[in-house]
């Protein structure tokens, strides 16, 4: 029971450059579409979903660095 709600619940994450902020992640899970990441690409005011964390972790370091 207690598994199923943290799970269903979305984690947000901001990452940093020099103190601004340049991108937003969200994760989500739920039993229907299974894991989800989205990156909010500030500067670019672009957002892109992934299922996969390999693949947004490298977006987010091209954004960092």
């Amino acid at each position: 029971e207690f598994r199923r709600v943290l799970f269903r619940s979305s984690l947000k994450r901001n990452f940093e450059r020099d103190g601004v902020v340049v991108a937003e992640v969200a994760y989500s899970y739920d039993e229907e579409n299974g894991s989800v990441f989205t990156l909010r690409d500030v500067a670019a005011r672009e957002t892109f979903t992934f299922d996969s964390i390999d693949l947004i972790a490298m977006e987010i370091y091209e954004l960092l660095y």
